[in-house]
Order: structure tokens, then C-alpha cells, then sequence
């Protein structure tokens, strides 16, 4: 069992995320800028969950999964920067700019993963992942059909973060380094648009023609 404090876990993401957390037997936490939402998201998801402001939270964990909007990552990211330690940061963000969501537009950086890594300092175990998975389907008790890519330049890290998704009934799928998270990050443009256009509830993608289990490396 882990201790997991889910950052931006009042959002639909993060309550989905904490939700399967919660079921998977881990010892969670809920953050918000705000203690009294984070206090009712968490009464909501049992009584053993715990909760409080970001940087509090994110005290003393084995991971750190940060969920929120592309334009509250610069904010969030710096708040807790001094409260993670050694946990595992897991940053979910998407570079998404309204209302051209359907609009690749990565920043300047080249990803929001490269753009995370300069807020937080090299110190930091930094892995993304949770970009391509609708948050209606996570929050159900029912199987997602997609798969979840996880970057990051430390490889053990991104192991565990495999293993997690794992833990809540999903594949994660070792995607290589924090670079290669501009992919992902791209590609939730293109399933907002398959939504759309192919009125998909919640498109996802998954990858065919790989081993049962895959090499983290």
C-alpha cells in the first residue's frame, strides 16, 4: 500500500484517479487550494481518505499525482516543490489552450512535461502520464478500453508509476523519456476532435501488437 496524495483531487481527473486509488487499497490523500473543498472531496470518497491544502499533502508520500488545469501547472507545481521530497511526482497536465482545443499547440518548451521539470528543479522524480483517458470513464467502476503512457527520464520511477496504473485496473505502458510525453500531450487535441466529429464518449487510444508485459526500459 501506497500513500498517494492526488493534487487538484476536488477536479473530475483527480477524484477519478483518488476514487480508483481509494478501491485499489492505497492510502489516500486529497489537495486543493482550498481546505474546505478538499475536506468535502474527500468525505465523499470514504472515511480513511485524507485531505488538505496542496502543499500539505504532498508531505511525506510515495507519489505525488497533480491534476490540474494547463494554466494553474506553473502554480501548483511551485507550491509543493519544497513539500515532495522524494516521492514520485505524477504530472497529468495537457497543454490545452481554449477554445482551440482541438488545436495541437504545445508551448514553447516543447511540452508541458519539459515545462514541469523547470518548476520543480532537477532533484525531483518527475513522471507524466494520464493524458489520453477520459476522467467520466476512470470515475466508474466499469473497464477502460485505453491505454495509459508514462514518460519519464527516471526509469525507476517510471516502473512504479506502470505498476500503478495497474493497481486500478488499467495498462500502463512504458512511453520512454519526459521528451516523448509531447506525443501524448498532443494527441488529447486529436481525441477531443474524434469526440466530435465521431461523437465518441470519451475516445481513448490502445496500443496492438505488444508483449502481455513490456520492458520498462
Amino acid at each position: 500500500m501506497a500513500k498517494i496524495a492526488v493534487v487538484g483531487g476536488t477536479g473530475d481527473l483527480g477524484n477519478a484517479i483518488a476514487k480508483r486509488l481509494v478501491k485499489a487499497g492505497h492510502q489516500v490523500l486529497i489537495g486543493s487550494r482550498r481546505a474546505e473543498a478538499a475536506a468535502e472531496a474527500a468525505a465523499a470518497l470514504g472515511p480513511n481518505v485524507g485531505h488538505g491544502v496542496n502543499p500539505e499533502v504532498a508531505k511525506n508520500c510515495d507519489f505525488v499525482i497533480v491534476t490540474v488545469p494547463y494554466s494553474a501547472q506553473a502554480g501548483t507545481l511551485k507550491d509543493i516543490k519544497d513539500s515532495v521530497g522524494q516521492a514520485i511526482v505524477v504530472d497529468t497536465t495537457v497543454p490545452l489552450v481554449p477554445p482551440k482545443v482541438m488545436r495541437v499547440q504545445l508551448p514553447a518548451a516543447g511540452s508541458a512535461a519539459l515545462e514541469a521539470r523547470e518548476h520543480l528543479g532537477e532533484g525531483v522524480r518527475l513522471v507524466t502520464a494520464f493524458h489520453n483517458v477520459a476522467a467520466h470513464k476512470l470515475a466508474t467502476d466499469e473497464a477502460v478500453d485505453c491505454d495509459v503512457l508514462v514518460f519519464s527520464d527516471d526509469v525507476e520511477a517510471r516502473g512504479q508509476v506502470v505498476s500503478l496504473v495497474g493497481d486500478i485496473g488499467m495498462r500502463g505502458l512504458a512511453g520512454g523519456s519526459l521528451a516523448n510525453s509531447a506525443a501524448a500531450e498532443a494527441l488529447t487535441s486529436l481525441l477531443i476532435f474524434f469526440n466530435k466529429t465521431y461523437q465518441a464518449d470519451g475516445a481513448g487510444v490502445r496500443f496492438t501488437g505488444l508483449k502481455t508485459a513490456p520492458p520498462i526500459e
